[in-house]
């Protein structure tokens, strides 16, 4: 999205190169005012409003299937989450296990292929135990075909808990990585923390390409002071997000991408004072 930071003496004239630089639709998404002696300046962060339906569009995903057609299908709707150590994904999973913004009116089951850590095993079971929610572990893909298997039909949804993965990742990961084709997710999540260098974010999408991510999940969006950078974050790894997690509360912290994300981009009331 090409943004244009602006400085001038008042807001109507920094709206008229605004517009002039981007075209009469122009949106201002940040205003700040600086105030100095007995006069001001003015500094405006301004995109088109093309880019910023676009930038919307993009973030929107598609609506889950209703869990009656899942039922139907006789097969657990499956939604895996991947994504570096540290960047939350076993807490997310709790949170989208008990949290009624994700999965209302779904059965959830959870799936873990990282077995490498005992404290993540344990900490995935406490959290099965808190919301009753059913749950496998699958050590390699014959198991994470037979633990989909067993889930079956006590779970609509079944959340696939994964290793973290290094950009420098080795063969240790191939076990889970061919788990997680076997039981072929109809979702892949890319957790990152909101809070990212660009740079490192786009290394750690690319090093998770071949697991095929649909979707991205931002967390830890209050270690973010004023939301700076959590929307260009979104914008450069060009993925539909469902929620972002926006603390450690289990399972109050969470919510829609889509708005919050955008929100990030202030497109909230504006503070304009007077020329």
């Amino acid at each position: 999205m090409r943004l244009e930071v602006i400085h001038g003496r008042d807001l109507p004239s920094v709206s008229r190169v605004a517009e002039a630089l981007l075209g009469e639709d122009a949106v201002l998404l940040h205003v700040r005012i600086a105030r100095h002696g007995e006069g001001s300046d003015v500094e405006v962060t301004a995109a088109a409003a093309g880019d910023v339906d676009a930038f919307r569009r993009r973030l929107t995903a598609t609506p889950l299937p209703a869990p009656d057609a899942v039922r139907a299908s006789g097969r657990p709707y499956v939604v895996a989450l991947v994504g570096p150590t540290g960047a939350g994904k076993t807490t997310t999973i709790a949170k989208l296990a008990a949290n009624a913004l994700a999965f209302a009116g779904w059965t959830t089951g959870l799936l873990t292929l990282d077995t490498y850590r005992v404290a993540g095993l344990e900490q995935l079971a406490t959290y099965a135990e808190l919301t009753g929610c059913p749950m496998e572990v699958a050590y390699d893909a014959a198991d994470a075909r037979d633990a989909l298997a067993r889930l079956a039909g006590r779970a609509d949804v079944v959340l696939v808990d994964t290793p973290g993965r290094s950009p420098r990742a080795t063969g240790r990961d191939d076990d889970w990585q061919q788990a997680l084709e076997a039981i072929a997710p109809d979702e892949v999540h890319l957790v990152l923390p909101a809070g990212l260098r660009l740079d490192v974010a786009v290394a750690q999408r690319d090093a998770h390409a071949t697991l095929a991510c649909t979707h991205v999940l931002l967390t830890k969006l209050d270690e973010v002071p004023g939301d700076a950078g959590i929307a260009d974050l979104a914008d450069v790894l060009d993925l539909p997000a469902r929620w972002c997690a926006d603390g450690i509360e289990v399972p109050t912290a969470l919510c829609a991408a889509p708005s919050r994300l955008v929100a990030a981009l202030g497109l909230a009331p504006l503070p304009v004072t007077a020329a």
